[in-house]
């Protein structure tokens, strides 16, 4: 009894610190952004009852059904894209030898590197008077206006920080499935090549099953990290013009820090916490799997 006793005070030990962080970082301000939204808050001045304006307001709001489709667009963009290219370069690199681990840290650099400094320096690319227009000036060709143009249905912009976005993130995906496919027992491959199965047959009847709950988590991270998108698009285009660029998160932060707009800032934030935790819910039904044995 003494033993077990002790065994939970030595758990409380090591979770407590845990557990405060989570509340004081997390849980707190979560409850206080969810009651800040039924107020009319300023910032200044003390937050008073409004009851359900702020989330009528966002029903009207024009700019707000902007950053919702541009969001949603993120989101399907990131998962499938970030799933295909991922799996593609997972499984290239695993089959290669040399310059196997050269590659795959030109791959994963564009991770660590800050969002800020990338986003700028791509706007300098997409510069209507520099990067690519200067380079097709050269040759007496007038280059688009890439990160302007939201003519038509295809709005330009928002393609452009999508790709951007995917060849910054992909190697993090890419690293998730080579290390779950780096502990598939080759022995399972080998069977399967004597059974006269290709490696492409192989990748689709033992690679993908076997990495399926991987394939979940990925897909999970880039859907969440998809939602809370702001760096790129703040540096690149700012949420302009006329807003047609804009997602929640830039929104919230324009809405919160800019008009200080805090109960309105904090009914869009938990909008986007109700559309992340749905996501997330379906991403986990959706590759819901049992274990194998690898």
């Amino acid at each position: 009894m003494d033993k077990l006793l002790r065994n939970k005070k030595t758990i409380i030990v090591f979770v407590a610190p845990a557990f405060l962080l989570f509340t004081l970082v997390l849980f707190i301000p979560i409850c206080q952004s969810v009651y800040y939204s039924f107020c009319d808050y300023k910032g200044l001045t003390p937050p008073v009852f409004s009851g359900l304006k702020n989330y009528k307001s966002l029903l009207g709001d024009k700019t707000m059904r902007y950053a919702l489709k541009n969001s949603l667009f993120f989101l399907i963009f990131s998962c499938v894209s970030q799933l295909i290219m991922g799996l593609f370069l997972a499984a290239l690199l695993t089959n290669i030898k040399t310059g196997r681990n050269l590659f795959k840290n030109i791959i994963y650099l564009p991770c660590v590197l800050s969002s800020t400094a990338l986003g700028l320096l791509w706007m300098f690319i997409f510069s209507p008077k520099l990067g690519i227009n200067q380079l097709l000036a050269q040759w007496g060709i007038k280059g688009p206006m890439w990160l302007s143009d939201t003519k038509g249905f295809i709005i330009l912009p928002m393609w452009i920080i999508a790709f951007v976005a995917l060849w910054q993130y992909v190697g993090q995906s890419m690293m998730l499935y080579m290390a779950q496919i780096s502990g598939i027992s080759k022995s399972i491959y080998e069977a399967s090549y004597i059974d006269g199965c290709t490696k492409v047959k192989s990748f689709f009847h033992i690679t993908l099953p076997l990495i399926k709950p991987m394939v979940g988590t990925a897909v999970s991270l880039n859907a969440i990290g998809s939602l809370k998108f702001f760096d790129l698009i703040f540096n690149m285009t700012e949420g302009g013009p006329n807003h047609r660029t804009e997602v929640l998160a830039t929104h919230l932060y324009l809405q919160g820090f800019k008009h200080n707009k805090y109960g309105y800032a904090s009914a869009i934030g938990v909008v986007l916490l109700v559309i992340c935790l749905l996501t997330t819910f379906i991403i986990n039904k959706l590759f819901k799997t049992e274990n194998y044995e690898m």
